[in-house]
């Protein structure tokens, strides 16, 4: 094998080239037009007030979006649902308990929306475990 020297190989010349005496003058160039440009520095309380104005008032609507509908949402009624869970996890709350409460009118009331046809009533016979508690009741 040949041995390779670098010293005796032939040099390829880069495409690139540097004007003659450029780099004399360069640092002087370079801070000559660095002192033309100024910057212009327009204080923060002196720019324009409307873009700011308009952000915060958006802002503003988005956080009381949700106030809002909160207050809406609330009522003092209660729905059917809530009463039922409420009655159904506090556990010393008995049935007769609530039928005590009861007056004629709402009994009424009660008797006249539980409409049941007899193939209901009859499989959730069937299904019941507790059938003879069921029956005891009735008596």
């Amino acid at each position: 094998m040949k041995t390779f020297k670098l010293e005796n190989e032939p040099k390829i010349k880069s495409g690139f080239k540097t004007p003659d005496n450029y780099f004399d003058n360069f640092s002087e160039k370079v801070l000559q037009q660095l002192d033309k440009k100024e910057v212009k520095v327009i204080p923060f309380y002196k720019r324009n007030k409307t873009i700011s104005l308009a952000a915060a008032a958006v802002i503003g609507f988005a956080l009381l979006i949700p106030i809002v509908n909160n207050y809406k949402a609330s009522s003092n009624e209660l729905d059917e649902a809530t009463l039922e869970t409420y009655l159904s996890y506090h556990s010393n709350i008995s049935q007769y308990d609530l039928i005590q409460t009861l007056d004629d009118s709402d009994i009424e009331k009660l008797g006249n929306n539980v409409t049941l046809e007899d193939e209901t009533l009859e499989d959730i016979l069937v299904t019941s475990p507790n059938l003879e508690h069921l029956i005891s009741e009735q008596n």
